[in-house]
This record gives C-alpha cells, structure tokens and sequence, in this order.
C-alpha cells in the first residue's frame, strides 16, 4: 500500500462537508471548519492533486427515466479478464466494475430505462468471448446511496 495517503483531521471534515455538497463555497467551508478560506482552498488544492478527492455531478438515474437497475455477476474463464473489462468498458449502461471473490469473477451495475433494454444487454454479454455464466440480481428499491467515506 505505498500510494496510502495521510490525511489530518483537517482535511477528513474538508472531505465531509463536500461529500454531502460538491458545490459548498470554500468561505462556508472555511466559516463551518474556523479556517480561512484561504487555509480550504489550499487543503482542497492538495486532495484534488493527489487524488484524494474527486468532485464531480453524480446523475440521479430515476430523475431521467433510467429506472430499471441490476447487479450482475459474471463468471470468466482464465486469462481472459483484461479483454472482458476492456469490453464491459464501452457499455455506456454498465456504471461499475470490480474484480470479486468467489465463483463470480467480476461484478457489475447497470443502469437502463427498461426490462427489455436490460435483455438485451444481457444477450450481450453473453456474447463476450471469456463470459462463462451470469448471475443477474436486480434492484427494485435503493435504500441508500451514499458517497460519505469519513
């Protein structure tokens, strides 16, 4: 773990404070924490450049109409995961990938406004060469989504 870096406490409520609002202003940053803005601006400087911290928009898929989710664990064959992940890559359906324990391999989510889409993103990946089994679990209620870490 050589890329593990040590944050204070300073930097833990900077990164709580923007975990629940991205767009918070460095001066409510700082009037909250009793800093300067001057004291966020540089803390924030330095988690973004060392990649602590990422802010970004994070979409609400149900706002759009993409109200059909599911989790799919796929089974692979040997030496063929790099290919596969390159592959799962350009679904612009699939939201996340991770390598797993167990008889699954990999896990992935999927976002899609419909059954039928999510079908036929199956049939998909059951055409990837390496793909060996699915198991498909979908989500019918989120009870909570959070990106809070500290």
């Amino acid at each position: 773990m050589d890329n593990v870096q040590v944050i204070d406490e300073l930097d833990k409520q900077i990164i709580k404070l923007l975990s629940k609002d991205g767009r918070m202003a460095f001066t409510e940053i700082a009037n909250q924490l009793n800093v300067t803005e001057k004291t966020v601006r540089a803390r924030y400087k330095n988690l973004v450049e060392n990649q602590i911290l990422e802010v970004v928009g994070i979409v609400n898929p149900i706002s759009i109409g993409v109200k059909t989710s599911a989790i799919i664990q796929l089974g692979i064959q040997a030496n063929t995961l790099e290919n596969i992940v390159n592959r799962l890559r350009n679904f612009k359906e699939i939201r996340y990938i991770s390598l797993t324990s167990g008889e699954y391999q990999l896990l992935i989510q999927v976002h899609v406004h419909t059954y039928e889409e999510l079908t036929e993103i199956l049939k998909k990946l059951n055409q990837i060469e390496g793909v060996t089994q699915t198991n498909v679990i979908v989500q019918f209620e989120v009870f909570k989504n959070s990106f809070e870490y500290l």
